[in-house]
């Protein structure tokens, strides 16, 4: 079943956004030229892409716990490790977007919420080898997959918690001294994303990145999206649909931009 509130915001947003001409801002165009649009092959790609193959073809059943409904909300159900492969990653492009932004980044911590079966998780521990990386999943079996998986790909430097994110993220921002990097993938929920946010204010710095997933699948998380935009520590944000980039760079006028990709 269509989305007809997803078609109607991808139509205007197709409309309305731009590619690296007519971009005025410098670091906006650099990361549009060098980071966006730079889909040159990495071997790290092939490897992580070759796993995504077997899951596709992977028939275990696992039993999916879902908190995204909300934080008294636990609903169970038995999936197929595949159909969880097919519905639930990151597409191949958006992944690998993902990992560029991460390496142009160069963070020296990453927390991502929301691992499901731990391929995005495993192109940002590639991208940047050195970070150190906290991944939660609200899913116990789903987390137990991600685990298997990251091993395949010999990944370190992840350390992958289970559990509520509302449990969890607060007490994993008190210990980080400043946040580099956050990608929010779970719970697309209004409150829940501005919570995440919010959250995070008092640890960004002028390099900190914040990626929010689905920013336009929802009515409720196109109202996130715009709150965020509209708050005043964010200096920065690059609209590209799928996801949005926030930035809080020191010294730069507030703009904000929608990118084709």
């Amino acid at each position: 079943m269509i989305n007809s509130q997803l078609f109607k915001s991808y139509i205007r947003h197709r409309l309305t956004a731009k590619t690296r001409h007519g971009i005025h801002s410098p670091f906006v165009y650099n990361l549009v030229d060098k980071v966006i649009y730079d889909f040159k092959p990495r071997t790290d790609y092939k490897q992580i892409e070759q796993l995504r193959k077997s899951l596709l073809s992977d028939e275990r059943e696992i039993t999916i716990t879902d908190l995204g409904a909300g934080s008294h909300v636990n609903n169970n159900k038995k999936k197929l490790v595949r159909q969880l492969a097919k519905n639930a990653l990151k597409p191949k492009k958006l992944a690998q977007l993902i990992y560029r932004i991460s390496n142009d980044n160069k963070p020296k911590n990453i927390i991502e919420l929301g691992t499901c079966l731990g391929l995005t998780t495993a192109y940002l521990a590639k991208a940047m080898p050195g970070a150190n990386i906290i991944s939660i999943e609200g899913c116990p079996q789903t987390a137990e997959i991600a685990r298997e998986n990251l091993d395949k790909l010999k990944i370190g430097n992840v350390r992958l918690l289970t559990g509520n994110f509302d449990a969890i993220f607060p007490g994993i921002i008190d210990e980080t001294d400043s946040l580099d990097f956050v990608f929010v993938d779970g719970n697309h929920r209004k409150d829940a994303t501005l919570n995440y946010f919010n959250w995070c204010l008092s640890k960004v710095n002028s390099d900190t990145v914040l990626i929010f997933d689905d920013i336009y699948w929802s009515k409720g998380m196109e109202e996130a999206w715009e709150e965020i935009k509209a708050n005043p520590q964010v200096s920065l944000t690059v609209d590209l649909f799928w996801i949005g980039l926030v930035y809080f760079r020191k010294g730069h006028a507030k703009e904000h931009f929608r990118i084709k990709f």
